[in-house]
């Protein structure tokens, strides 16, 4: 028996802690591992490697992945999925297990829906892949921002300023809403929490009045703010990023000093927490277990902390927006 794995779409921490999970489940039953190189473009190039026992040592506490990766797609142009299909079928593969966020879940899908037996891991620092409680590379990912939030209080405290933090987040704000309680946001906006311009200055105003000469802002890249609209510079610079937008905006009327940080790929990188290897470690080998047990077209979830099994068209579904009860203890502390 052979089984393939790939890593689609964008990096986190914790992918290297799944491939070693599917090959050890898998090598522990006999069954041998491909790990195809730079997501679905190692099916369509046929550039791979045996994920053998030596291939995987040391791995467990490395950041991105051994095997690479790429946001092709799988499905297109005309003719790419059965490429994709006929270099499964040369290497008699018996399944495949694809990491990859809810664009790259779709596409395997798509895949598996054409005759590929599969099983989806859900991987993704924005945690909004649907049909699952979490997401590979999440709590890395928020404990990133807890940390730049961490380093930037004394400073912000010292010089008395405003300071705006972008995180990523493009249409669910876990990172900053989660990311920024933990590390004591004094706004926090995401897709979620619908705060204007208005609401923002005065919140950071109400803190000056209290004593507070300095604000910390968490806002996730993906929020619309009310009296800021990037595309035609109102509130704000056009084209701008929403962290610089809503800094230039806050600038017209507030004397204090703005600075923004836009803390990007720094949460997508460095090592796995002890969680995301543990939680890697868990759905990377109950996907070869479901694949063993014939129970393809699945994604692995969880579900009230348990690793189940959920068919893979939950995908097709809306992002997982973040909870209500985190939304509104956001709302109590900022």
């Amino acid at each position: 028996m052979r089984i393939g794995v790939l890593t689609s779409g964008g990096d986190v921490p914790g992918l290297n802690a799944a491939i070693r999970a599917v090959a050890r489940r898998a090598l522990a039953d006999g069954v041998e591992v491909l790990g195809f190189r730079n997501g679905w473009l190692g099916l369509l190039e046929d550039d791979f490697m045996d994920l053998t026992l030596r291939a995987l040592s040391g791995i467990l506490p490395q950041g991105g992945t051994i095997l690479g990766a790429s946001r092709t797609n799988p499905i297109a142009p005309a003719g790419t999925a059965e490429r994709v299909l006929a270099t499964a079928k040369a290497h008699e593969l018996d399944g495949l297990v694809v990491l990859g966020g809810d664009g790259s879940l779709r596409g395997a899908l798509e895949i598996c829906e054409r005759g590929l037996p599969l099983v989806g891991i859900p991987k993704t620092i924005d945690n909004d892949v649907p049909g699952t409680e979490y997401c590979i590379g999440f709590d890395s990912g928020m404990n990133a921002v807890m940390d730049a939030l961490d380093k930037l209080h004394p400073t912000a405290a010292a010089h008395h300023r405003i300071m705006v933090v972008e995180v990523m987040g493009n249409r669910s704000g876990w990172l900053a809403v989660l990311g920024g309680l933990a590390g004591g946001a004094d706004v926090i906006v995401s897709p979620e929490i619908s705060l204007s311009l208005t609401d923002i200055r005065d919140r950071v105003l109400a803190r000056v009045e209290r004593g507070s000469k300095f604000s910390i802002i968490a806002v996730a890249e993906g929020s619309r703010i009310e009296g800021i609209d990037r595309e035609t510079g109102m509130g704000g610079a056009p084209g701008t990023s929403i962290g610089h937008s809503l800094a230039a905006a806050l600038g017209q009327f507030m004397s204090s000093t703005i600075r923004v940080t836009v803390l990007g790929y720094v949460q997508r990188g460095g090592s796995p927490t002890a969680f995301d290897r543990i939680t890697a470690s868990r759905m990377g080998a109950k996907a070869v277990e479901l694949i063993l047990e014939g129970k393809t077209g699945t994604m692995v979830a969880m579900v009230n902390g348990a690793i189940v099994p959920v068919p893979l068209s939950e995908v097709r579904q809306s992002p997982r927006p973040v909870d209500p009860e985190a939304c509104d203890l956001a709302q109590l502390f900022s």
